[in-house]
């Protein structure tokens, strides 16, 4: 009973500090995530605590966060693709790929689009725009109303033109 009003206390914590993050409050949400994280850790609250962190520019928080999520659900997919971007933020492409390939096959994860789109991403930086194309493409049939994929096709259909 007790680790049942923990756990709810915890999806209450990160629930609002999910939305105080949507509104542009981090620092409130970051303070929301780790009380959710006292009360039960989560694999979710560590990657939305590095997601806050990463807003403020810390990457290597942000980072750290998303390893221990993997450590507590290694099938969950979010964690994956978010170290991926905050590599490509910091250059650190081919460590990037690494880490979005293992988002792609991640078993629980609902928005696929995401890793294949910054695998195209990272492929664009790297001038393999046939590359990027196919993993553009590959984000879109993933999710077909994804217009940042839809977008990324156009421009390099229209580099290869």
């Amino acid at each position: 009973m007790e680790w049942q009003a923990e756990n709810e206390m915890a999806m209450e914590y990160l629930q609002k500090g999910y939305e105080l993050q949507t509104k542009g409050k981090i620092n409130e949400a970051i303070v929301n995530y780790k009380k959710s994280i006292e009360f039960y850790p989560t694999a979710e609250a560590h990657t939305f605590l590095g997601w806050a962190y990463s807003f403020l520019g810390n990457h290597d928080a942000a980072i750290l966060e998303c390893k221990k999520a993997i450590t507590i659900d290694p099938d969950y997919g979010n964690p994956y693709n978010d170290i991926g971007a905050y590599l490509i933020d910091k250059n650190k492409l081919d460590e990037a790929l690494t880490w979005l390939e293992k988002a792609t096959q991640a078993k629980r994860y609902e928005n696929y689009c995401y890793p294949h789109y910054n695998i195209g991403r990272v492929h664009e930086k790297k001038g393999q725009w046939f590359l990027a194309l196919e993993a553009y493409e590959k984000a879109l049939q993933s999710n077909r109303d994804y217009t940042l994929a839809s977008r990324a096709i156009n421009r390099m259909k229209a580099l290869l033109n």
